[in-house]
């Protein structure tokens, strides 16, 4: 696959999503076993997909973020996504996330790539602060934001799944020397 990469990391290329790009979040949302802690009922209709893609094309062009499409580097396999979203409105602070297909789980990548996305924020964005949370459940990803520096900072009403989940924050002044 023949992408353009605006962010990379020793594995890993950062575009940025396209209403060409359909097939590919159908890989990526279509498949129960990455939706199941992301919405309430598990999957994802093709509709809903589609919603989801537009909404990533659109905060790109309003914010200049997204979930970007992750590819492997070495291969350009299709990964998933990683990026950011607006969190608080007038304020320098973004939401950080992660979803990658199975095959890509337990390697070190969501760590590798939110770190990357991390840099971007403090140093490109001049965000202020970043927040993360993830389903109750989702060991592997309270791990992964823990490991990144996040410190948890309480529960917040997540509306996909109808679940409080687990809210972190990173700080900039964290990052000064990284």
């Amino acid at each position: 696959m023949n992408r353009d990469y605006f962010l990379q990391t020793e594995r890993i290329g950062f575009s940025k999503w396209t209403d060409a790009d359909l097939p590919l979040a159908h890989q990526l949302w279509g498949d129960p076993d990455v939706t199941r802690l992301i919405c309430a009922s598990g999957r994802f209709t093709p509709q809903e997909i589609a919603d989801r893609l537009d909404r990533e094309i659109d905060h790109d062009r309003r914010f200049s973020v997204q979930y970007w499409p992750v590819f492997e580097l070495n291969g350009g396999g299709f990964m998933g996504c990683c990026g950011l979203r607006p969190y608080k409105s007038g304020e320098r602070a973004y939401e950080l996330g992660f979803h990658l297909r199975k095959q890509y789980w337990g390697m070190g990548y969501a760590t590798e790539g939110a770190a990357a996305v991390i840099r971007y924020a403090f140093h490109v964005l001049k965000a202020e602060t970043l927040y993360a949370g993830h389903h109750p459940e989702n060991a592997g990803s309270e791990k992964v934001l823990k490991k990144l520096g996040f410190r948890y900072v309480g529960t917040e009403f997540y509306e996909p799944t109808g679940l409080e989940h687990p809210l972190y924050e990173l700080k900039s002044s964290f990052m000064i020397d990284k």
